[in-house]
């Protein structure tokens, strides 16, 4: 919310939107894609409280608007994609600074006639795994970084339009050459690298930082750790500030895990940890353990050793939650610092998971940093899934299920114990949709069928294409 507003509620909305003549309204489907539209204001006024009926058909469809294969629960021909309840989130109001500051506001989505979340409502889903945690007197914390090329089409065009007519790999990067941390390449696009940074603060999903990245057009954003269910929210919104913006500037933002064959991937990774109601860290041991049962651990509290040992322990079976694309398994390969195995290790950059604690860092800062997601991840999707094989971690005492990394050893090397995770998105839809995965455990069938069954059409999509690798290597010579 703007800093100079006050807290909106049902009370006092008509006098916030006093100035005002139109309201834009978004939820978030499953691709954690902002589906929405602009209403007036007096029809805002008029179901600010109650909410208004939104075409299910946003969970009914892919990411391109074509209908899955597979019958889904949610929305269907069956129920005739009929309306859900979309209820705005007043807390979430924030005003649009590149559009006339026209006022925004998110909204969840409830069934009609149960008035429950929608299992797949991405909002919804984190609300639950949070809830847990909250209701024993804990707060989630996360930090979230996103890297992502960009790309600029020549002669005005579109990506899109370019792209009909010309092969991918002709698209030109924003910027040449691999220069990571670089303060000078930004002045090549110096309004548009500007204009993100305070776009971003004005619309309260502010940035910690924001630096180029090793790749050819590539930036790095980290944005300011706050509460998960505020940062999932501020996640989907800052790739809506960075998209907006790239169109005014002629600029394609591609949050895609692996744009480019041969270069790093876009990685999308998320810093976890949780705080008692007077804000302390619950990750920290304020009295060093002298006997750990690792050495890495010895700053770690036993409600961080259950929660990284729930991580772990869980993580192959919600890999679609943390990569869920055919092209994000293009990133999880060896030797491109991307994590392909049940891995930790203290300050460990290639693990899966790198547990950051003193003495390398300040009490305070104690936490989880999950590598394993990319770019193109639903925000909400990954919390929710850290937060709840954390959480189980909590309540089943797990014990942690490999010994971590040592600096220095390799993922998948010979000190590697842990398990292989799925090199394909089949693989790891399976996987998730098993009747005894964790999955089910932790989210419900009802979910874990929906967003399987996304996941399953996103397959057979994938496995009907005829690619430009395969035409060009047998068209003639077969």
């Amino acid at each position: 919310m703007p800093s100079d507003d006050p807290a909106v509620t049902v009370d006092n909305v008509a006098h916030v939107l006093q100035d005002d003549t139109m309201v834009k309204v978004a939820g978030i489907d499953v691709d954690g894609i902002l589906r929405g539209k602009l209403v007036s204001k007096k029809k805002f006024l008029s179901i600010a409280a109650d909410g208004f009926g939104f075409c299910s058909v946003i969970f009914g469809w892919d990411m391109h608007d074509h209908t899955y294969f597979k019958e889904l629960a949610i929305s269907n021909k069956e129920n005739g994609y009929r309306d859900l309840v979309a209820v705005p989130d007043l807390s979430s109001y924030r005003r649009i600074p590149w559009e006339n500051n026209v006022p925004f506001f998110l909204v969840s989505f409830f069934d009609p006639e149960t008035h429950e979340p929608v299992c797949a409502c991405p909002r919804g889903l984190l609300k639950m795994a949070t809830g847990k945690a909250e209701a024993a007197g804990y707060r989630a914390m996360a930090g979230a970084e996103y890297e992502f090329y960009q790309f600029r089409a020549p002669g005005g065009s579109s990506t899109a339009a370019f792209l009909k007519e010309n092969p991918v790999e002709s698209l030109p990067p924003l910027t040449e050459g691999m220069f990571g941390y670089s303060i000078t390449r930004p002045i090549h696009n110096q309004e548009y690298y500007y204009s993100v940074f305070d776009a971003c603060d004005k619309f309260n999903c502010p940035l910690e930082g924001w630096h180029t990245e090793s790749g050819p057009g590539v930036y790095e954003a980290a944005l300011q750790f706050c509460e998960a269910k505020d940062m999932a929210d501020q996640a989907g919104l800052f790739k809506y500030v960075v998209k907006s913006l790239g169109i005014k500037h002629g600029i394609t933002p591609a949050f895609m895990a692996k744009p480019r064959e041969g270069l790093p991937g876009n990685s999308g990774h998320m810093h976890i940890s949780l705080a008692t109601k007077d804000g302390k860290n619950a990750f920290y041991r304020e009295t060093p353990d002298p006997s750990p049962p690792y050495p890495e651990l010895t700053h770690v509290s036993d409600l961080g050793r259950y929660f990284l040992a729930g991580v772990l322990t869980g993580l192959p079976d919600i890999m679609p939650l943390l990569a869920p694309t055919i092209n994000s398994y293009k990133r999880l390969v060896e030797n491109f610092w991307a994590p392909v195995t049940v891995s930790w290790g203290l300050e460990h950059r290639a693990a899966s998971v790198r547990l950051i604690s003193p003495p390398t860092a300040s009490p305070k800062a104690t936490r989880l940093e999950i590598r394993v997601p990319g770019a193109d991840t639903n925000a909400h999707f990954v919390l929710a899934a850290i937060v709840a094989l954390g959480w189980r971690g909590v309540e089943k005492k797990l014990s942690i299920p490999v010994p971590p990394l040592g600096k220095g050893e390799d993922m998948g090397g010979a000190s590697d114990n842990g398990v292989r995770l799925a090199k394909s998105l089949k693989e790891a839809t399976a996987t998730f949709m098993r009747k005894d995965s964790v999955a089910r455990e932790v989210f419900g069938d009802a979910f874990v069928e929906h967003f399987g069954g996304t996941r399953e059409h996103e397959v057979r999509l994938w496995e009907e294409a005829v690619t430009d690798w395969e035409v060009r290597r047998y068209i003639e010579t077969v």
